[in-house]
């Protein structure tokens, strides 16, 4: 059954009023009246409906029962330095197929990319397409959280989660060396710019209880290494060893 995202006010309705992107991904989909469909509201809540109105401009679905799920992914905050171009994008869609529970963009000292403060409210509203999308072709009942962009010393000041990575390839631990045997409450890993993090900022994240760690001999790109460590940490402790 086809899934999609809409607001949480508006899946409180019995008869509910689609959204123009639900539109567009139904007409893609061809789908028609009478077409059974469950509406997320991305904080756990599900509703099965079936369209009762469809047309080029506007559709409603009418609910027919209601469920909650439970997120099964290890909780990850991926603290990730923005990197160049649009890499950002991949970051975010394949972060949320991987399980990450939350996405906190940095500005480092070698961020590249720094739009002005009128464009990064369309940027963050692409960014949360992305991963609604994203979350809704690999069948996630809760979207992962998306902060504003933040400088990194305000990020790493905020930050709670109880283990706390980050990848740097100077004066590191392999990363099996520092993973706890018992599963952590929550983990955040800290990823640099193409340049790296200054030896200033990982002096500060150190001071933040974040551990230097690497994966090997190799240097992952920063639009990678994120990858690895959802990977690895959803293995170890979450979904991905098929526990669940």
């Amino acid at each position: 059954m086809h899934r999609f995202f809409i607001a949480p006010d508006v899946l409180r309705h019995d008869h509910i009023a689609l959204t123009d992107e639900i539109l567009r991904h139904m007409a893609v989909l061809r789908l028609a009246r009478g077409a059974e469909i469950l509406l997320l509201d991305g904080l756990g809540n599900l509703c099965h409906c079936r369209i009762d109105h469809l047309d080029r401009k506007s559709g409603s679905a009418m609910v027919l029962s209601r469920c909650t799920q439970q997120e099964t992914a290890f909780p990850v905050e991926l603290m990730q330095a923005l990197p160049k171009a649009d890499k950002m994008e991949l970051v975010l869609q394949k972060g949320t197929e991987l399980g990450i529970t939350g996405f906190t963009p940095l500005q480092t000292s070698r961020s590249v990319p720094r739009l002005k403060p009128e464009r990064e409210t369309q940027r963050h509203q692409r960014w949360l397409r992305i991963i609604r999308e994203a979350a809704r072709q690999c069948r996630r009942p809760l979207l992962p959280s998306l902060a504003a962009i933040r400088p990194l010393d305000e990020a790493l000041g905020q930050c709670r989660s109880e283990l706390r990575l980050m990848l740097w390839e100077e004066g590191s631990q392999p990363l099996d060396a520092v993973l706890p045997e018992r599963i952590p409450a929550g983990a955040a890993v800290l990823i640099g710019p193409e340049g790296g993090f200054s030896r200033e900022e990982a002096e500060t994240a150190r001071q933040h209880g974040f551990v230097p760690v690497l994966f090997g001999p190799r240097i992952l790109r920063s639009e990678t290494a994120g990858f690895a460590a959802a990977t690895i940490l959803q293995y170890r402790y979450g979904d991905l060893a098929g526990r669940v």
